[in-house]
């Protein structure tokens, strides 16, 4: 029973200023990054999800050295190929698609076997996404039809390729263009759009990277074989983590909030985006940039009225981990809105398409849902009163986080399961929900 949360009150009206442990795809790939360069890297504000404790763990059994206390965690990077590791070793991916995916692409010049796993939710989301590209590198491996268990082994001489990613994948981008760093040659992507954390971060480190944007697609020239240097990092709080208290407090009544600086990253704001859209008030002020990362203050009050979308596709892969979110703000609106496009919400720590659209109708919306699209036929007055069980979702960090947000804002009796959930990506989340609740 300990890890069941119970709510049964709807939020009061609160007015508060909040500072976010540090963004987790930064996270991961500082750290990822920092394992790579030669010296002592120094992070500040790391985000100590489970995620991101993976990512050092499998790390540290490639022969790095970390050390992780309260304030900082310090990486003594090994070099570009300087991994030292035995034989037959297994890293656990734990329940991190980014970890999972991008490590892979470190690992294209191993000697020996190195074996991936994953846990439950992991095994079931789609791995053959980067092992295709990887393959033509030179790398070879076993895998259970795309899926984890994977064992990967490298080749001693990694070849540049020429690769179009077509999916939208960030993960699968930067896995590529991890790998690119252990040829000797020049490797081309043409990438559809995602977030491009891993980009700057190259340009940051001064790696031979050159980007040409377009419209849908980014085309990325890397030159492999070049050092990467030591570097520290602060990082900025985490938009997606900021996501759901922006909606707590849009779909409050006489609310405020300021969420202090955060990552606003051009290619993860689509939830901002879309939300300004449907009517909540959200400005960013105190705009700065940091190492590439576009950081502000995030200024969100309750919405007066919600108005329905038909919500552009084009901003998708922008605000992927926010959709659950966003429905339960289109689920208070005032009419039909309308999801396209979203066959990569399947490809998630659970089918969140599916989870979306049965939160909702628990609450009493309807919906129509196809493989990727869903209709929400929403309803400013709906007043939960029923007794709501949540289960069974694969410990969906992003479902349960949606629940609780449905609970303080649509009111009923919910019983949430698996509340060890959030430890993946916001491990404060429940803290920082009873600080508003004061």
């Amino acid at each position: 029973m300990k890890n069941i949360f119970h709510l049964n009150q709807s939020i009061k009206p609160f007015n508060k200023q909040l500072v976010l442990e540090g963004d987790k795809s930064l996270s991961i790939r500082w750290a990822l990054l920092a394992s790579q360069a030669i010296g002592k890297s120094t992070a500040k504000n790391i985000l100590k999800s489970d995620d991101v404790l993976s990512t050092l763990s499998c790390l540290k059994k490639l022969g790095v050295k970390i050390k992780l206390n309260k304030d900082t965690c310090v990486i003594h990077g090994l070099g570009i190929n300087g991994y030292k590791y035995q034989k037959n070793i297994i890293l656990n991916a734990g329940n991190s698609g980014t970890l999972g995916r991008l490590i892979i692409g470190l690992l294209i010049h191993s000697k020996n076997n190195i074996k991936i796993i994953g846990d439950k939710s992991l095994s079931k989301r789609d791995f053959s996404r980067v092992i295709k590209p990887l393959k033509r590198f030179g790398a070879k491996f076993l895998s259970n039809n795309g899926k984890l268990p994977i064992i990967i082994k490298g080749t001693t001489k990694p070849k540049p390729i020429k690769y179009i990613e077509k999916k939208g994948s960030a993960q699968c981008k930067t896995s590529i263009m991890l790998a690119s760093l252990n040829t000797k040659g020049t490797t081309f992507i043409k990438a559809k759009k995602s977030r491009n954390h891993s980009e700057l971060l190259f340009k940051y480190l001064n790696l031979p990277i050159k980007t040409t944007p377009g419209k849908t697609y980014d085309l990325i020239k890397i030159v492999g074989k070049k050092k990467i240097y030591a570097f520290n990092y602060k990082i900025p709080s985490d938009i997606s983590s900021c996501a759901f208290l922006i909606v707590l407090t849009a779909l409050s009544q006489n609310s405020k909030l300021i969420l202090k600086n955060v990552n606003v990253n051009p290619s993860r704001i689509g939830v901002i985006k879309i939300l300004k859209m449907m009517g909540v008030q959200i400005l960013l002020k105190n705009i700065k940039y940091y190492k590439g990362e576009k950081i502000a203050n995030i200024h969100v009050r309750s919405a007066k009225k919600i108005k329905p979308i038909n919500c552009p596709s084009i901003l998708n892969s922008s605000m992927i981990d926010e959709f659950l979110i966003i429905f339960l703000v289109a689920a208070k609106a005032n009419g039909i809105s309308y999801f396209k496009n979203l066959s990569e919400l399947n490809q998630k720590e659970s089918p969140r398409l599916k989870w979306g659209s049965k939160i909702l109708n628990l609450i009493g919306i309807k919906t129509k849902i196809s493989n990727n699209s869903i209709k929400i036929y929403g309803n400013p007055y709906l007043i939960n009163k029923k007794k709501i069980v949540i289960k069974g979702y694969l410990k969906d960090h992003r479902v349960f986080m949606t629940s609780v947000v449905a609970a303080l804002t649509f009111g009923g009796k919910w019983i949430i399961h698996d509340k060890d959930s959030i430890k993946t990506s916001f491990p404060s989340f429940l803290k920082v929900i009873k600080s508003l609740k004061k």
